[in-house]
C-alpha cells in the first residue's frame, strides 16, 4: 500500500521509480503520473542501493558511479566537464546548493556541506567544504 501511495503523490519518489525501471517503462507508464521535470537522473549513471534525496528541486545527477547510501538536498548538481563525471563512494552526504563538477572522486564516509563547489578529489572519511570545497576535518 505505501507503494501505491508514494506512486501517486510524490513525484520525486516517481522519478527516481522510473530511473530504477529504465526508459522502455517509464515510457510506458510515465504518461499516467509524470516523474518531476525539476530532479533529473541520467540513464548511464550507476546508483548504488540506499539512495535518500530529501527535497530534490532542481537538483541534476549525472555521475559516472554512485556508491550505496548516497544522500543528497536539494539544489544539488552532479555534473560533467569535459566529458568527465564524477565517482562517488559510499556513504557520501552532499547538503543543498552544492555542485560536483568533472571528473573527481569523492571518498568513502564522506560530508559535503551546504554551497559546497567539488572540483578536485576528495579523500575517503572527511567533511569538506567552502567554495573550491577543502577538507576541514577528518573523521
Amino acid at each position: 500500500m505505501a507503494f501505491i501511495y508514494h506512486i501517486h503523490n510524490n513525484r520525486y519518489f516517481r522519478s527516481l521509480f522510473y530511473y530504477r525501471i529504465g526508459p522502455i517503462w517509464t515510457l510506458l507508464i510515465g504518461w499516467w503520473r509524470p516523474g518531476d521535470r525539476y530532479f533529473q537522473i541520467s540513464y548511464t549513471t550507476h546508483i548504488g542501493k540506499g539512495m535518500l534525496i530529501a527535497h530534490p528541486y532542481a537538483t541534476i545527477i549525472n555521475a559516472e558511479y554512485i556508491g550505496d547510501n548516497f544522500s543528497c538536498l536539494h539544489c544539488t548538481t552532479l555534473g560533467d566537464k569535459c566529458n568527465k563525471r564524477p565517482i562517488i563512494g559510499d556513504n557520501v552526504s552532499i547538503g543543498c546548493h552544492s555542485c560536483v563538477i568533472g571528473g573527481v572522486r569523492i571518498g568513502n564516509n564522506v560530508t559535503i556541506g551546504a554551497g559546497s563547489v567539488v572540483v578536485k578529489d576528495i579523500p575517503d572519511n572527511c567533511v569538506a567544504a567552502g567554495n573550491p570545497a577543502k577538507v576541514i576535518r577528518y573523521i
